[in-house]
Protein backbone atom coordinates (compact mmCIF):
# COMPACT_ATOMS: atom_id res chain seq x y z
CA UNK A 1 0.00 0.00 0.00
CA UNK A 2 2.85 2.35 0.82
CA UNK A 3 4.62 1.69 -2.46
CA UNK A 4 1.40 2.18 -4.41
CA UNK A 5 0.59 5.43 -2.60
CA UNK A 6 4.09 6.87 -3.07
CA UNK A 7 4.23 6.02 -6.77
CA UNK A 8 0.78 7.45 -7.38
CA UNK A 9 1.78 10.59 -5.48
CA UNK A 10 4.70 10.91 -7.91
CA UNK A 11 2.18 10.79 -10.76
CA UNK A 12 2.85 7.30 -12.12
CA UNK A 13 0.08 5.26 -13.72
CA UNK A 14 0.42 1.79 -12.21
CA UNK A 15 -0.62 -1.35 -14.06
CA UNK A 16 -0.11 -3.69 -11.09
CA UNK A 17 1.36 -3.68 -7.61
CA UNK A 18 2.17 -7.02 -6.01
CA UNK A 19 4.46 -8.17 -3.24
CA UNK A 20 7.96 -7.27 -4.42
CA UNK A 21 6.92 -6.11 -7.88
CA UNK A 22 5.43 -3.02 -9.53
CA UNK A 23 4.51 -2.56 -13.18
CA UNK A 24 4.35 1.01 -14.48
CA UNK A 25 2.65 1.88 -17.77
CA UNK A 26 5.52 3.98 -19.20
CA UNK A 27 9.30 3.83 -19.33
CA UNK A 28 10.91 5.92 -16.62
CA UNK A 29 14.05 8.01 -16.77
CA UNK A 30 17.12 7.58 -14.59
CA UNK A 31 16.10 10.71 -12.66
CA UNK A 32 12.65 9.24 -12.01
CA UNK A 33 14.23 5.97 -10.86
CA UNK A 34 16.39 7.90 -8.41
CA UNK A 35 13.34 9.82 -7.15
CA UNK A 36 11.40 6.57 -6.67
CA UNK A 37 14.37 4.96 -4.93
CA UNK A 38 14.70 7.92 -2.53
CA UNK A 39 10.98 7.79 -1.68
CA UNK A 40 11.02 4.02 -1.10
CA UNK A 41 14.18 4.08 1.04
CA UNK A 42 12.30 6.14 3.66
CA UNK A 43 10.09 3.09 4.22
CA UNK A 44 12.84 0.47 4.07
CA UNK A 45 12.17 -0.54 0.45
CA UNK A 46 14.71 -0.62 -2.32
CA UNK A 47 14.35 -0.26 -6.07
CA UNK A 48 15.96 -3.25 -7.76
CA UNK A 49 16.87 -2.63 -11.37
CA UNK A 50 19.42 -5.40 -11.94
CA UNK A 51 17.79 -8.39 -13.72
CA UNK A 52 19.70 -11.01 -11.71
CA UNK A 53 18.77 -9.37 -8.41
CA UNK A 54 15.16 -9.16 -9.59
CA UNK A 55 15.11 -12.92 -10.16
CA UNK A 56 16.59 -13.57 -6.70
CA UNK A 57 14.08 -11.21 -5.07
CA UNK A 58 11.28 -12.92 -6.98
CA UNK A 59 12.43 -16.31 -5.63
CA UNK A 60 12.50 -14.92 -2.08
CA UNK A 61 9.07 -13.33 -2.48
CA UNK A 62 7.59 -16.55 -3.87
CA UNK A 63 8.99 -18.59 -0.99
CA UNK A 64 7.82 -16.15 1.70
CA UNK A 65 4.38 -15.94 0.10
CA UNK A 66 4.18 -19.72 -0.15
CA UNK A 67 5.01 -20.17 3.53
CA UNK A 68 2.87 -17.32 4.87
CA UNK A 69 -0.26 -18.15 2.90
CA UNK A 70 -2.34 -21.18 3.91
CA UNK A 71 -4.22 -20.93 0.61
CA UNK A 72 -1.06 -21.16 -1.44
CA UNK A 73 -0.41 -24.84 -0.72
CA UNK A 74 2.44 -26.26 -2.78
CA UNK A 75 0.99 -28.87 -5.13
CA UNK A 76 4.36 -29.76 -6.63
CA UNK A 77 7.95 -29.65 -5.44
CA UNK A 78 9.61 -26.30 -4.77
CA UNK A 79 11.88 -26.42 -7.82
CA UNK A 80 8.97 -26.99 -10.22
CA UNK A 81 6.98 -24.25 -8.49
CA UNK A 82 9.83 -21.76 -8.99
CA UNK A 83 10.49 -22.83 -12.59
CA UNK A 84 6.82 -22.33 -13.46
CA UNK A 85 6.63 -18.96 -11.70
CA UNK A 86 9.88 -17.53 -13.09
CA UNK A 87 10.06 -19.31 -16.47
CA UNK A 88 13.75 -20.14 -16.13
CA UNK A 89 15.67 -23.39 -15.76
CA UNK A 90 16.00 -24.43 -12.11
CA UNK A 91 19.77 -24.88 -12.27
CA UNK A 92 20.09 -21.29 -13.53
CA UNK A 93 17.80 -19.97 -10.77
CA UNK A 94 19.55 -22.04 -8.11
CA UNK A 95 23.08 -21.05 -9.14
CA UNK A 96 22.12 -17.38 -9.40
CA UNK A 97 20.43 -17.46 -5.99
CA UNK A 98 23.44 -19.13 -4.35
CA UNK A 99 25.86 -16.71 -5.99
CA UNK A 100 23.96 -13.60 -4.87
CA UNK A 101 22.62 -14.73 -1.48
CA UNK A 102 25.46 -17.00 -0.35
CA UNK A 103 23.02 -19.78 0.54
CA UNK A 104 20.93 -22.30 -1.37
CA UNK A 105 17.27 -21.93 -2.20
CA UNK A 106 16.56 -24.99 -0.07
CA UNK A 107 18.33 -23.49 2.97
CA UNK A 108 16.48 -20.21 2.49
CA UNK A 109 13.20 -22.14 2.27
CA UNK A 110 13.99 -24.03 5.48
CA UNK A 111 14.93 -20.82 7.32
CA UNK A 112 11.68 -19.19 6.25
CA UNK A 113 9.69 -22.24 7.37
CA UNK A 114 11.40 -22.18 10.77
CA UNK A 115 10.60 -18.47 11.14
CA UNK A 116 6.97 -19.30 10.40
CA UNK A 117 7.08 -22.11 12.97
CA UNK A 118 8.38 -19.63 15.57
CA UNK A 119 5.57 -17.24 14.69
CA UNK A 120 2.94 -19.96 15.02
CA UNK A 121 4.44 -21.14 18.31
CA UNK A 122 4.26 -17.62 19.71
CA UNK A 123 0.60 -17.30 18.65
CA UNK A 124 -0.01 -20.54 20.57
CA UNK A 125 -3.16 -21.36 18.57
CA UNK A 126 -1.93 -24.59 16.96
CA UNK A 127 -0.24 -27.63 18.40
CA UNK A 128 2.98 -28.98 16.89
CA UNK A 129 1.20 -31.60 14.78
CA UNK A 130 -1.06 -28.94 13.26
CA UNK A 131 1.93 -26.68 12.55
CA UNK A 132 3.80 -29.58 10.94
CA UNK A 133 0.78 -30.39 8.76
CA UNK A 134 0.25 -26.75 7.75
CA UNK A 135 3.90 -26.31 6.73
CA UNK A 136 4.03 -29.66 4.89
CA UNK A 137 6.44 -31.45 7.23
CA UNK A 138 6.21 -35.22 7.11
CA UNK A 139 5.76 -35.30 10.90
CA UNK A 140 6.02 -33.24 14.06
CA UNK A 141 9.20 -35.17 14.81
CA UNK A 142 10.79 -34.03 11.53
CA UNK A 143 9.77 -30.43 12.28
CA UNK A 144 11.24 -30.70 15.79
CA UNK A 145 14.55 -32.05 14.51
CA UNK A 146 14.83 -29.34 11.87
CA UNK A 147 13.85 -26.65 14.40
CA UNK A 148 16.59 -27.83 16.78
CA UNK A 149 19.17 -28.00 13.98
CA UNK A 150 18.40 -24.44 12.78
CA UNK A 151 17.77 -22.63 16.08
CA UNK A 152 19.77 -24.72 18.54
CA UNK A 153 16.65 -24.91 20.72
CA UNK A 154 14.02 -27.55 21.16
CA UNK A 155 10.45 -26.54 20.40
CA UNK A 156 9.58 -26.96 24.09
CA UNK A 157 12.47 -24.75 25.17
CA UNK A 158 11.42 -22.09 22.65
CA UNK A 159 7.84 -22.20 23.96
CA UNK A 160 9.11 -21.88 27.53
CA UNK A 161 11.21 -18.84 26.61
CA UNK A 162 8.14 -17.22 25.12
CA UNK A 163 6.13 -17.95 28.26
CA UNK A 164 8.85 -16.51 30.51
CA UNK A 165 8.79 -13.20 28.66
CA UNK A 166 5.04 -12.73 29.15
CA UNK A 167 3.68 -11.38 32.40
CA UNK A 168 0.13 -12.31 33.33
CA UNK A 169 -2.19 -9.31 33.60
CA UNK A 170 -2.72 -9.88 37.30
CA UNK A 171 1.03 -9.46 37.89
CA UNK A 172 1.26 -6.07 36.18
Amino acid sequence: MIVKAELEALGFNLISVELGEVEISVLISDEQKQEIDNKLLKYGFQLIDDKNCQIVEKVKTLIVDLIQSKNNALKTNLSDYLVNAISRDYSYISNLFSKIEGTTIEQYHILQKIERVKELLVYDELNLNEIAFQLKYSSASHLSKQFKKVTGLTVTHFRNLKDQKRNPLENL
